[in-house]
């Protein structure tokens, strides 16, 4: 097993080598609760004294392969993963912006997913480890991500999700060759069902908020974010969010580069949730976690007991992050905008982050001249019935060109 980091429990501060598989901290995972988030989730700490000599341009010529889990690049798959295109937006609805905006697209990714970031490191961790068969639960997205990267390793994949989820997403599991196990239930029965199935049979776990590496994968964002800007942080991330994970990720990548004294302070991360499921941020700062059931047309962020609730709010509160909630109408509009605007077809999920720039910016707390980077995590030909509500498609019209004129002219 690789011994080039050790896990920090992000409840007790506890630290443990990593010298075998393990998931959480067995101290703190004994305390759990039924029906709140995990106890003794784990984070990857590397030297990072020995690695402060390196230059970031150093770090970056080698894919960051000092900051990530696994020994060697050629242990990822063959597929493009993260190096994704950040757009800079001029303008919206025709008015010059007074700010720098960033669309960091990652639906460019091998399964038009950010989670592709994730599955690939911990395949890449599975591989160096002789680890044949990969696991996890997923709304569509992860599962998708994960069955993709596995059929590009010749590795197995289990994918449990809820039965409700999109089946444009199901279909992607399908046709990558994993073995869907659809559930009777929602999103957090999945997960449970994903964790016992890993006791039972002896399966590699790649859900994030359970499999420390996920978020490694995740962190590789804000890397490329700081390389993509010229190596500046921005002002502003606005990040869309439902277990806790991907905003957990840009904080950890972030963090990485603090401690390496590379960059000097941390942006101001803003966690946008949809106001149908904000059980994350409506609960920091309480003494008791309590969860509300959960009712979003985003369902890649539709989550009950967010997975990294504790870690997540530490991250927030340490660094004073942000938080907004938006609407589904507030997410219909964003996708809706941003598509006409910029020509990126994004899923609710991701609009969700858009809808929550809209609406900071909206309230005039955009400062002048600030850079801003909105995490775009997801393609909208993920969900194409999410949208269906925001246009009719026309009746076909009579092959001849009056017809075409007539419709053209609203007659017909």
């Amino acid at each position: 097993m690789t011994s080039k980091f050790i896990y920090h429990c992000s409840d007790c501060g506890k630290q443990i080598p990593a010298g075998e598989i393990i998931y959480l901290c067995p101290d703190c995972s004994a305390k759990q609760l039924p029906d709140r988030p995990p106890l003794g989730v784990l984070k990857v700490i590397y030297n990072y004294k020995s690695l402060s000599e390196l230059s970031f341009q150093e770090l970056e010529e080698d894919d960051y392969l000092q900051l990530l889990p696994f020994n060697e690049l050629k242990s990822l798959p063959n597929l493009r993963v993260g190096k994704t295109p950040l757009y800079k937006i001029n303008s919206l609805g025709g008015r010059l912006n007074d700010f720098e905006l960033y669309l960091k697209d990652d639906s460019q990714n091998p399964t038009f997913s950010f989670k592709d970031r994730a599955s690939a490191v911990v395949s890449a961790f599975a591989k160096e480890n002789g680890i044949d068969t990969i696991v996890a639960a997923s709304t569509g997205n992860a599962g998708s991500s994960l069955a993709g990267i596995c059929a590009a390793q010749g590795q197995k994949a289990v994918i449990f999700v809820p039965a409700t989820a999109p089946k444009a997403k199901l279909t992607q599991i399908m046709m990558y060759g994993a073995t869907l196990v659809p559930v009777a239930g929602n999103y957090d029965k999945a997960f449970d069902l994903s964790i016992e199935a890993t006791k039972r049979f002896g399966w590699y776990n790649r859900n994030t908020a359970f499999n420390p590496l996920s978020i490694e994968g995740k962190k590789t964002v804000s890397f490329e974010i700081y390389s993509q800007l010229d190596e500046e942080a921005p002002d502003f991330i606005f990040v869309p969010v439902g277990d806790g994970v991907i905003i957990s990720g840009v904080y950890k990548g972030f963090g990485d580069l603090l401690e390496l004294g590379i960059i000097e302070k941390m942006p101001i991360i803003i966690a946008v949730q949809a106001a149908g499921s904000c059980n994350l941020i409506e609960n920091i700062g309480k003494e008791e976690f309590v969860s509300t059931i959960s009712h979003t047309i985003a369902d890649s962020i539709s989550v009950d007991i967010p997975r990294n609730f504790y870690m997540a709010a530490g991250f927030i509160t340490k660094y004073h992050g942000q938080t907004i909630t938006v609407s589904d109408d507030d997410i219909m509009r964003a996708s809706s905008i941003l598509a006409k605007n910029t020509g990126i077809f994004t899923e609710p999920a991701a609009a969700a982050a858009f809808a929550g720039f809209l609406d900071y910016k909206s309230r005039y707390l955009i400062p002048k001249s600030s850079t801003n980077v909105v995490l775009l995590t997801g393609s909208g030909l993920k969900d194409l019935n999410a949208v269906q509500s925001l246009f009719e498609i026309p009746l076909p019209v009579l092959p001849d060109m009056h017809s075409v004129e007539q419709f053209l002219n609203g007659k017909i």
